[in-house]
Formats: C-alpha cells, structure tokens, sequence
C-alpha cells in the first residue's frame, strides 16, 4: 500500500564520526586567537596610516608573524587602508584596538600561549595610553579624571 522509505532520515544519529570532521578545542581556540590577532592588525594597519610611528610598525610585524603562525604558514591578508571618508577618530581606533587585544589575550591565556599573550598585553597597554592621550586632546578635564572641575567646584561653593 505505502512505498517503503528508501533514504535515511535527518533525524537518524546512527552515523559515525567520521562522516563529518571534527576540530579539537586547541584548534577551535587557534582559529579564534587568529581571528582576533588578524582585526587587531587591521586595525593597526588603519592606525599606521593616520598617524604613522615606528611602533606601530613593529606591532604590525609581529601581528602578521603571529596570525600567520597560527594559521599554518600563510601571511595574513593586509589590505592598504586609504583616508576614509568618515575617518574614525584616532581615539575611537585606538579603543577599538584595545577591545581586541583584550579579546585575544582572553583567548591566548585559555590556550596557554604566553607569546600572543604578552604581545596581547603590551598593546593594550599602548592603547590604552594612546586613548588617554586623545582624552588629554580633547579636554585636559577628562585625562585628569575631573580635578579641575571639582576644583573649580569647590572655588564657587558658597559655603566654603
């Protein structure tokens, strides 16, 4: 009466691990750590063009080595940045750089990798001074974390 089904469902689980691949954890990590490091470098190549500097230019150089590292040889995609036409701020890059260095040295110290992680470390270090310093451009009120204003504050307050 009915024909019989003649194809496996999409619900059976009788397969066997070898019918799709599997990728362990450390390289899941790897893939993720080099993803970080590649947006990281990224960003870095954007900041090396609106205010080149030496150190910038090692930052990227050892970002390259360490994605390319990661990825099993191959260099890392760098694409040459022109002005853009909204042209971020230098203090909103820089923020965005530190967000993923941070990202990558979360992932670098779940993976035990102590040579991204210190590399992680030093460029949030160098981006957080950098944001400070663009606070500082800004307004010098916002870089000394609002002394003057409280001062100024406590100048005008009647009762003193």
């Amino acid at each position: 009466m009915y024909e019989p089904i003649r194809t496996k469902s999409v619900h059976t689980t009788t397969g066997t691990a070898a019918d799709y691949p599997h990728r362990s954890r450390e390289e899941e990590l790897d893939i993720q750590l080099a993803g970080h490091l590649a947006a990281l470098l990224a960003v870095t190549d954007e900041l090396r063009v609106l205010s080149p500097g030496p150190d910038l230019d090692e930052a990227a150089e050892r970002l390259a080595e360490q994605v390319s590292r990661l990825r099993g040889g191959g260099a890392p995609v760098r694409a040459a940045v022109a002005g853009a036409v909204h042209e971020p701020g230098l203090g909103a890059l820089h923020q965005r750089a530190h967000a993923l260095a941070g990202r990558a040295l979360v992932v670098a110290a779940s993976r035990a990798d102590t040579t991204v992680a210190i590399l992680a470390a030093e460029r949030m270090d160098a981006h957080a001074v950098a944001v400070r310093g663009s606070a500082a451009e800004r307004s010098p009120e916002l870089a000394s974390g609002g002394a003057r204003r409280g001062a100024r504050r406590h100048k005008l307050s009647p009762t003193h």
